[in-house]
């Protein structure tokens, strides 16, 4: 028995071969870093804990995808695999259309790539941008995949965000609309929510026409703001055992529409970056948990989802 929607499942039968992703720092900044819509950033920010070496911005993206492609060669037994670009560094289409044009042909034009996967915040696109990813969707694979960390405005506030959550309603369904795949990016444990909202963000994460969703552990990592205000505050801030992480992920799962496909259940800082917490796993260990829980409560996601 499948017990939850995997995305690698979907993406697999996708394609005649296997496919992995290539990230690429295409060089964007962000809306709330240059003071358009605020300074400094979202307070749990830090890129540096997700940019591979080969994903510079001073690179041209031809140059990283063939500098990925030749880190993921390696292992013989990948030597035909595809490829998707994953644009995922900081706001990857805050930016004129003739720059995204650029970034994208560019990307696209690469024998190895079979699509591409844009990283972005709901109030950086528009229907003229979505316009633009739908075209070359005609050809290749193409997913919008949208930072929304939190359904309350009150933690989106608290975050220094920039935007409230009916703006991610809004972008999700424009995407939809266009017959593009569309993602979603959650934070499970970020201050102020207790379990019954974070559980909240399931039921309302399943009224939405998403394909795919990350969820990710609050992780406290150096150099952000966030890391400050634990150090200056630490009675606001409570952090998951891999046990308990568990528990809620399965809890979650349950409440959220099976339509959904999961593509990630944790997230992984680099050591040096990392404050808490320290589970000590890699992303398959934490695979073998989830899957280990479900099958022990016998449950499986949608179990409660309310049609």
């Amino acid at each position: 028995m499948t017990r939850y929607t995997s995305y690698t499942t979907i993406l697999r039968s996708q394609f005649d071969c296997r496919v992995q992703k290539i990230s690429i720092n295409a060089g964007f900044t962000c809306p709330n870093r240059d003071g358009s819509k605020g300074r400094g950033g979202c307070t749990y920010c830090n890129n540096q804990t997700f940019v591979p070496g080969y994903c510079l911005p001073v690179k041209s993206i031809t140059q990283q995808i063939d500098e990925g492609i030749s880190f993921f060669n390696k292992k013989e037994k990948y030597a035909d695999q595809a490829y998707v670009a994953y644009f995922q560094s900081y706001t990857n289409t805050y930016d004129s259309l003739e720059k995204l044009e650029s970034v994208y042909g560019e990307a696209i034009r690469h024998p190895r790539v079979k699509g591409i996967v844009v990283g972005t915040r709901p109030d950086c696109v528009d229907e003229r941008i979505l316009s633009y990813f739908a075209s070359l969707a005609r050809e290749r694979y193409v997913m919008i995949e949208y930072g929304i960390e939190s359904t309350s405005d009150e933690t989106l506030e608290r975050i220094n965000r920039g935007h409230d959550y009916q703006c991610a309603v809004d972008a999700i369904h424009l995407t939809a609309s266009m017959e593009l795949p569309v993602g979603a990016h959650m934070i499970l444990g970020l201050p102020g929510e207790d379990r019954d909202t974070i559980l909240g963000h399931a039921d309302r994460l399943s009224e939405l026409p998403l394909n795919a969703l990350k969820l990710h552990q609050l992780q406290l990592v150096r150099g952000t703001l966030m890391a400050k205000e634990a150090r200056e505050y630490p009675e606001r801030f409570t952090f998951f055992t891999a046990d308990e992480y568990t528990d809620l992920v399965v809890d979650f799962l349950e409440r959220l529409n099976p339509a959904i496909a999961i593509e990630r259940f944790v997230s992984q800082s680099p050591r040096s970056f990392l404050i808490s917490p320290d589970w000590g796993l890699k992303n398959f260990e934490f695979v073998n948990l989830v899957e280990k829980r479900l099958e022990e409560r016998d449950t499986w996601q949608g179990r409660k989802f309310k049609h």
